[in-house]
């Protein structure tokens, strides 16, 4: 496990780039699909990371607790190296509701989480929906339980989800999200 620290490359305000990816309900995503939602948390993951793993409860919970919000979990991970992050095996953490986000996605080819600047996992970003595009409201850690066993005592992507529903910009400095780095190909 290769320890590291999410980087600001896009900035707030910056429209983002979109995707097409397998879902692990056998659909192909793309960012229209979510339109129906004023933001969209979208956070490169994976199954094996024990960084990502402690994550798993807090990104459920608001994917149950946001009606306007989208919870998206995209795993870049290469499975060869990493079997654990096969496309069969988020299938089946979909399956056991042991994961239970609004979409979980495969980035096999690793070309969006290199075109968000993504290098952890997770590494979240917050999106809002302009109507026709959409655009960085946040980008950092999720709370401030920056290890595996650390329990939250402040969760930041509350107040940027509710910031973000409220039409408010975020008022959150850049803290940079830590995990397993991303096993690129």
């Amino acid at each position: 496990m290769v320890m590291k620290e999410s980087e600001a490359e896009l900035e707030r305000g910056d429209p983002v780039p979109n995707f097409e990816l397998r879902g692990t309900d056998g659909e192909t995503h793309t960012l229209a699909d979510f339109a129906d939602y004023e933001a969209v948390l979208l956070v490169f993951t994976c199954n094996h990371c024990p960084y990502a793993q402690a994550k798993f409860d807090l990104l459920n919970d608001l994917a149950e607790e946001y009606d306007d919000a989208a919870v998206v979990g995209i795993n870049p991970n290469d499975d060869e190296e990493y079997p654990d992050d096969s496309f069969e095996r988020m299938v089946e953490l979909v399956e056991d509701g042991t994961i239970r986000y609004d979409a979980y996605l495969r980035d096999e080819t690793q070309e969006v989480a290199e075109a968000y600047g993504a290098v952890c996992t997770p590494d979240p970003f917050l999106l809002r929906n302009g109507g026709d595009t959409f655009t960085l409201a946040y980008h950092g850690r999720l709370d401030d339980a920056l290890n595996p066993d650390d329990e939250a005592s402040e969760v930041y992507v509350d107040d940027a989800i509710d910031s973000v529903l409220a039409g408010e910009d975020v008022d959150l400095e850049f803290m940079p999200s830590r995990g397993c780095s991303i096993k690129w190909k």
